[in-house]
């Protein structure tokens, strides 16, 4: 029943009042503490609150305090604010998906809303998603997928029965033969197996416990999980992760969240971004007089910087973990991309192992890998693995239990990652269009790979290392010193102004070298060679052209 009009305008009148005793109220607080005052209107029940908004958080309990004390209730504040939340939070950055890629998505938006610009379409060389840039799937893959999410397929005669035999296996690693089950945490029985088998045929017959192997979200689940178990101590005892610059910055990003200290390694950009003894040495040296180094990190092939490590420097590596005794993680999930000529991706389990015992028995080593990478470019079904070798038992349990904390992860994402370990063999109805699906996607990629380097080296100012592998190039940008004014000046890193003018005038989104890690005085960007050739020849002729405007414009 609706109160008559007279008990209504008794209610507003007490609202009225209300509200002016509170603001009143309020004023009074803010001036007696020295702070400055916004003067609120009776008329808003809320508009006091902007007059707290703007002060600390020690502030506003203080006021709210003496306000309820003297009869007058504030609204309600939040429990959860950005002076209240997990502080390591607030320091996480992740470049591949920052303000450029944030203005990427805008601009995309306007272009569909029919804003008029110089360009018509946004094309992400940001990031390492191979279908959105067009890869098509490998028809394999998604035929057992297929089967497995509906079994009823089974019974159709237009598949072929390779991929039903693998379905079939997989269904019955499964619980209810269902992949919409949880599966066990360390993953699906069977498909670890596979991923055993991989890895001993990979590396030549170097044994492989199912055991130590553990089925993750993408490899990125299995590095965060490793840094978990590392990351103990306080102040001087803290523990410092050894991570390469230029990294990915799922490492910084990771490391800041678990407070953990980042101990920079720099890569040789003059020998083509490789990794010296000397410069291990050094950093470590470093290190210790304010933390704790426990773990070395090495992506190889290399991303953001695309070279691939060497057998001997792969050994040099592995002695020098033994004698600082450092836990070692190998991120390899580009250890089908390999393009050079002269290059070879090897393992740090092969090489680990063929060194002997002395190493083989003592060093700690998890690796990596993932379905998202290679000639696959699955990202969104993350699926990947990791391989822990000579991890103390005790250690291995606790691991075990901090994966069920997740329960599983994805199972479809398992179930690509086994089809990627045990793809169709020589004999099997799918394997001639799997290997001539997979040798296009390899063969187009190394064509990238290398049209990348020799357009970008005939633009003055741009110096770029071959790309031996992986899936970007990182170039080195000469910038006029006015362009680097302005960006301190603006508050950014000048190879930030650089891809934010390039964005805004060419549509092209790139990722600021500065997001990765760079040596001081040096500017990069990095580039995925992902786009097809045509639309790869239309992004770098582009580049090109905007960097001689650039440079004209700051000189």
């Amino acid at each position: 029943m609706l109160p008559s009009r007279s008990v209504w305008i008794c209610i507003q009148r007490e609202k009225k009042h209300i509200c002016h005793r509170s603001s009143q109220h309020v004023t009074g607080l803010l001036k007696s503490s020295g702070s400055p005052v916004i003067t609120p209107s009776p008329l808003s029940s809320f508009s006091f609150s902007k007059s707290l908004s703007g002060l600390s958080a020690a502030r506003r309990g203080l006021i709210q305090r003496k306000m309820s004390e003297n009869g007058v209730t504030a609204r309600r504040s939040k429990v959860l604010t950005i002076d209240t939340m997990n502080a390591t939070v607030k320091k996480v950055e992740y470049a591949v998906r920052g303000p450029i890629v944030q203005r990427a998505v805008q601009i995309e938006k306007e272009l569909k809303e029919g804003a008029k610009k110089p360009f018509t379409e946004v094309i992400k060389a940001n990031i390492g998603d191979a279908h959105a840039m067009g890869q098509q799937p490998i028809t394999f893959f998604r035929q057992v997928l297929a089967l497995c999410s509906y079994p009823e397929l089974l019974k159709d005669s237009n598949f072929p029965e390779d991929a039903k035999h693998r379905a079939r296996r997989i269904l019955q690693g499964c619980g209810g033969e269902s992949i919409g089950a949880y599966s066990a945490s360390q993953g699906i029985d069977c498909i670890r197996q596979d991923v055993a088998r991989y890895i001993e045929r990979r590396d030549g017959g170097v044994p492989c416990d199912p055991d130590n192997v553990f089925l993750s979200t993408g490899a990125s689940d299995g590095i965060v999980t490793m840094l978990k178990l590392l990351v103990a101590g306080e102040g001087r005892n803290r523990t410092g992760i050894m991570i390469s610059i230029p990294q990915y910055p799922l490492y910084s990003a990771a490391l800041a969240e678990l407070g953990a200290v980042q101990v920079n390694y720099y890569l040789d950009e003059e020998k083509c971004w490789g990794l010296d003894i000397s410069e291990l040495q050094r950093s470590l040296e470093a290190a210790r007089q304010h933390c704790n180094p426990r773990a070395l990190c090495i992506i190889n092939p290399g991303n953001p910087t695309g070279q691939v490590q060497s057998r001997q420097c792969i050994e040099d590596v592995i002695r020098f973990a033994a004698k600082e005794n450092l836990f070692l993680m190998a991120d390899e999930v580009y250890q089908d991309n390999v393009y050079a000529d002269g290059c070879q991706f090897h393992s740090f389990k092969k090489v680990l192992f063929e060194m002997g015992p002395e190493y083989s028995n003592t060093v700690e080593l998890a690796s990596f890998h993932s379905t998202s990478k290679c000639y696959m470019g699955e990202c969104g079904f993350r699926g990947g693995y990791m391989e822990v070798i000579n991890l103390d038992p005790e250690v291995k349990e606790q691991l075990s239990k901090l994966v069920s904390v997740r329960l599983c992860p994805p199972v479809p994402g398992q179930a690509l990652m086994g089809l990627v370990v045990n793809p169709p063999q020589p004999g099997e109805p799918s394997y001639t269009t799997f290997m001539k699906e997979r040798t296009a996607v390899l063969s187009a990629l190394a064509e990238k790979a290398k049209l990348t380097e020799q357009i970008l080296n005939t633009v003055p100012g741009i110096a770029c290392n071959p790309v031996q592998g992986a899936m970007y190039s990182f170039p080195r940008i000469t910038l006029p010193e006015r362009a680097v004014k302005e960006a301190k000046e603006k508050g950014q890193a000048p190879d930030m102004l650089y891809c934010m003018k390039l964005l805004e005038e060419t549509g092209i989104c790139l990722v600021p070298g500065s997001g990765f890690g760079q040596r001081d005085g040096t500017y990069h960007f990095r580039m995925t060679i992902l786009p097809p050739v045509d639309k790869l020849q239309i992004l770098l002729s582009k580049l090109k052209e905007f960097h001689q405007r650039f440079t004209k414009q700051y000189s």
